[in-house]
């Protein structure tokens, strides 16, 4: 049984203190510890949309539920409907054919609500910012007001957690 699951009985799983060796994942305790009360912070709904990324952040973002990371752990949950949603998580260039898709989708939710953007391509249009198929620069703040920027090509899914994190701070104060 501990050839077939390894990571289960490895010495380095991912606990979430101040004195882990990853800054992230310190970075993470630290907002844990002055995290607001309100249910905002505690609580946070996250919808994902791809803008036209190449699906890496994508990946990330499904390694978030993994039994490692366990974004539920810290009051993350993923919705189906932008209706329930409090954050966007939005990957990937704006692609001129997701722009109406990315404003529908933020006009939906409810208020409050933040918008996060995960990866180069929303964060900063990537390597296909300069393309004919996407919109202006590519960056999701070109169509939507963005609270947190998480760079990387593609973000790990600790600094995912921590960009949705700091959203729902965002969220708390917001109310």
């Amino acid at each position: 049984m501990k050839r077939f699951f390894p990571l289960l009985r490895h010495p380095k799983t991912d606990k979430i203190y101040s004195g882990s060796e990853s800054p992230v994942i310190r970075e993470i305790a630290a907002l844990l510890k002055k995290r607001s009360m309100s249910p905002l912070a505690r609580s946070i709904s996250v919808r994902m949309i791809d803008c036209g990324s190449s699906n890496d952040v994508e990946v990330e973002e499904v390694m978030t539920t993994s039994p490692q990371v366990d974004c539920d752990r810290f009051g993350i949950h993923y919705v189906a409907s932008p209706r329930h949603a409090d954050v966007l998580l939005a990957s990937g260039p704006v692609t001129i054919n997701m722009k109406l898709a990315l404003e529908r989708t933020y006009d939906a939710m409810p208020d409050p609500k933040v918008v996060v953007a995960a990866g180069d391509g929303a964060v900063s249009g990537g390597l296909f910012g300069k393309s004919k198929v996407v919109y202006k620069s590519g960056k999701v703040s070109d169509v939507v007001p963005v609270a947190v920027n998480v760079p990387g090509n593609p973000p790990t899914p600790y600094e995912l957690v921590l960009g949705i994190l700091k959203a729902g701070e965002a969220l708390s104060k917001k109310r």
